[in-house]
């Protein structure tokens, strides 16, 4: 038995050399993604998946783990070996939304994981179902204060960046709107697509294809920048909400004592495939963007974790917003 002991413990101090980084992966890599299939998250995870497979020579297999707000699926990547086969795709809703939002969050994500790299910027923007009678921000607001008793929005589930991106434009607006959770992005789409929920607060990546399809009404872009794709749309700060800023980021994480040398490998791979024009041009057509060079570094990523945690941290405790 204590032979076993030594014997492991000798091989996973191995994991942390050098030679161990050059030789990974052996293996496929699990890459598990927090939410449900066909949602912005999943998207990006499939665009990225596959040409990083190419690159770092193994298959990387992506996990739906939904529910939770995400906290399911990372948490079992902040419990798994650390050993670089299990992989996080996460962001801003995995990682700093949640550590506020929810009384008793799954995992630490200060502490819990090995932060790898942002790969993508994304803007959120507010749509409606096809025949919502507002055309703009503040006909969208005046008759979300006539109507505030009767209308529902939709989003990937309590906790998701859609859920908290609509309790804020609540607080905004002064209204009290029925939140619906879904079980994803999808279905949720699906619904608003079919006129069963009023609005949702989306990426830009889930949002766009039907709003070129017409069949969903675009209201505004919820962030500071307008959206790339719907340049001519109006900001929620443009026209009257102040400070309103929901965009989202993507980022990859290992479990928490992943070598070095391997999150530097992955983090190479990542910023491989961002710079790939294959990769670029699937990014440009869903409306996502690819974070300045300077920001895509295991060390920023450390930073920004922090930042954005105490970033969100203020306006989700003054909305009074808390999930058990």
């Amino acid at each position: 038995m204590m032979r076993t002991i030594i014997a492991a413990a000798v091989a996973f101090a191995a994991a942390g050399t050098p030679a161990y980084a050059q030789s990974w992966p052996t293996r496929p890599i699990n890459l598990v993604v927090p939410y449900a299939a066909g949602g912005p998250v999943d998207t990006i995870a499939r665009i990225l998946g596959a040409r990083m497979s190419e690159t770092l020579g193994q298959q990387i297999i992506i996990e739906n783990v939904g529910g939770a707000g995400g906290m399911n699926g990372s948490q079992r990547v902040a419990k798994a070996t650390p050993d670089g086969y299990s992989l996080l795709l996460s962001g801003s809703a995995v990682l700093a939304i949640n550590q506020t939002l929810y009384r008793r969050p799954l995992y630490n994500s200060l502490t819990d994981f090995e932060h790898v790299v942002l790969h993508s910027d994304s803007a959120r923007v507010l749509i409606a179902r096809p025949d919502f009678p507002a055309k703009t921000l503040p006909e969208f607001i005046a008759y979300a204060k006539a109507n505030q008793g009767k209308m529902q929005y939709g989003s990937a589930g309590a906790g998701s960046g859609t859920h908290v991106c609509a309790v804020l434009l609540n607080v905004a607006m002064g209204t009290k709107i029925t939140h619906v959770p879904y079980r994803g992005a999808g279905p949720a789409m699906q619904d608003l697509i079919a006129g069963r929920i009023d609005f949702i607060a989306e990426q830009i990546s889930t949002a766009l294809p039907q709003i070129r399809a017409g069949k969903v009404k675009v209201i505004a872009t919820l962030g500071l920048d307008r959206a790339p794709g719907l340049e001519d749309l109006a900001t929620a700060e443009e026209v009257g909400l102040k400070g309103l800023d929901c965009g989202s980021w993507g980022s990859f994480s290992f479990p928490k004592g992943t070598p070095e040398a391997v999150v530097q490998r992955l983090a190479d791979a990542s910023n491989e495939a961002v710079e790939s024009p294959m990769v670029r041009d699937r990014f440009k057509q869903i409306g996502v963007v690819v974070p300045p060079k300077e920001r895509r570094t295991p060390a920023y990523l450390r930073k920004f974790v922090v930042t954005e945690t105490e970033r969100w941290a203020a306006p989700i405790k003054n909305s009074g917003a808390v999930i058990d």
